[in-house]
């Protein structure tokens, strides 16, 4: 790619090819994938409880995930969505009860916990992007069962603050990983802080097998609570068949059981994830370390750069206007993705990763139109929770005023190059030499 580098506002962008696309784990699909998936392709056996000649990808896949966490227990599910749903389950989440969690997340956050009957309880963030300890402490109330800490972006916060706060309060903790697979503070795995963690495998993530995802815990009873839950209701026996005899583990199932051909990607993805995760950090702090002597640029708090997994880099800005200038200046420059993704954008674009652009949510939306589960009389302890904009201060002001590029875990120098030329250049623009 030939590089053109002037100092004019009409001289040739920077690049004239469009960075790669964000999915870090497909980039690093090959003949590993293609040969445990052609394995049980011609065992004839997807289905990973019984079949013709089951090839165990998902218990494998388990066995090593739990290890590489350390942890005692894992199960493989059909999405990480699905996870959410099952772990708040097994932990008995229910009407009367409420949820805390970060207003920068995902919408299955949200929706985990509306569909049990349960009330969402909104916390704000700090300058890390991930829950701050200090509003979560004001909000813990009478009926507060669970934290949900995600560590979104990549990247953990203040986990240990948060830990601290739920032994103190005796609250359930449920790490989301799904945006962090690989990542760790302060050399220690995110997803074992918490009483259970739950992760994604979906084609955005950093390790993916289209869809997928697993949950981890160390204690007994609550994975067999989420492994009847995430089944059809029960337990199985050694033939794989629905085991009815433990009346204990006996509940309703949603059916969201992994699939031995999505095993089998994950498995050979999983073996993988650390190299992906190294290329990703890689590259965000080669050019986060050079932006960063841009004075007017801020940038997100890390407070463990070694355990950055790496596939965002956030950008600060005195004010919305001057994001938006930045970051459409960017995109002029060849700072882009190919058509279709979301390579470069300002936070403001970045859809349901906010509270307030979830308008089911927003607008006290159930699947009934009676406004169920806020209407439900063992929740009339939330009528004066609010979640449109203005719910949260720090949010909305970082949401306004953040951008977000995404960094591809196939960027090569020049990329890199380019990357940072661009934001020097078009820092030049606006703020001068």
């Amino acid at each position: 790619m030939k590089r053109r580098q002037t100092s004019t506002h009409t001289e040739s962008p920077v690049r004239s090819q469009p960075l790669p696309w964000e999915l870090p784990g497909a980039h690093w699909m090959g003949e590993e994938e293609l040969a445990l998936v052609e394995q049980v392709i011609r065992a004839r056996s997807p289905f990973r409880y019984y079949g013709l000649d089951l090839q165990h990808m998902a218990d494998r896949l388990e066995k090593m995930f739990a290890q590489r966490h350390g942890r005692k227990y894992a199960l493989g599910v059909n999405s990480g969505t699905a996870g959410l749903h099952i772990a708040l389950a097994a932990l008995g989440v229910g009407p009367g009860d409420e949820v805390l969690l970060p207003g920068y997340l995902w919408v299955s956050c949200i929706s985990a916990i509306v569909r049990l009957g349960a009330i969402p309880r909104l916390v704000d963030i700090d300058d890390t992007f991930c829950m701050s300890p200090e509003d979560l402490s004001r909000k813990i109330g009478p009926h507060s069962k669970v934290v949900m800490l995600i560590h979104m972006s990549g990247a953990p916060g203040r986990v240990e603050e948060i830990v601290r706060l739920c032994r103190q309060h005796k609250l359930a903790l449920l790490e989301d990983c799904a945006q962090a697979n690989g990542a760790s503070f302060r050399g220690r795995p995110v997803g074992t802080f918490g009483d259970i963690a739950v992760f994604s495998f979906q084609l955005n993530k950093n390790m993916s097998s289209g869809e997928g995802g697993m949950i981890i815990c160390d204690r007994e009873d609550l994975y067999k609570r989420c492994f009847a839950i995430h089944d059809l209701g029960y337990a199985r026996n050694e033939a794989g068949r629905l085991d009815f005899r433990n009346e204990r583990y006996q509940m309703w199932g949603v059916g969201s059981r992994m699939s031995e051909l999505t095993a089998a990607m994950a498995l050979a993805q999983l073996k993988k994830r650390d190299r992906i995760v190294r290329a990703m950090r890689s590259a965000k702090w080669a050019i986060r370390r050079q932006l960063e002597k841009i004075p007017q640029l801020g940038f997100r708090t890390i407070l463990d750069p070694e355990g950055d997994s790496g596939p965002f880099l956030i950008t600060i800005y005195p004010d919305r206007a001057t994001c938006q200038a930045f970051t459409d200046a960017l995109r002029a420059e060849g700072i882009r993705g190919p058509e279709g993704s979301f390579a470069c954008l300002t936070m403001e674009e970045w859809g349901l990763h906010w509270y307030f652009n979830n308008l089911s949510l927003v607008n006290r939306r159930g699947f009934t139109p009676n406004g169920w589960p806020w209407t439900d009389p063992a929740n009339a302890f939330a009528q004066s929770y609010t979640y449109g904009r203005g719910t949260l201060p720090t949010c909305d002001d970082l949401a306004s005023r953040s951008a977000l590029l995404t960094i591809a875990s196939c960027l090569t120098r020049e990329d890199i190059r380019d990357i940072v030329t661009a934001f020097r250049k078009v820092a030049g623009r606006i703020w001068g030499r």
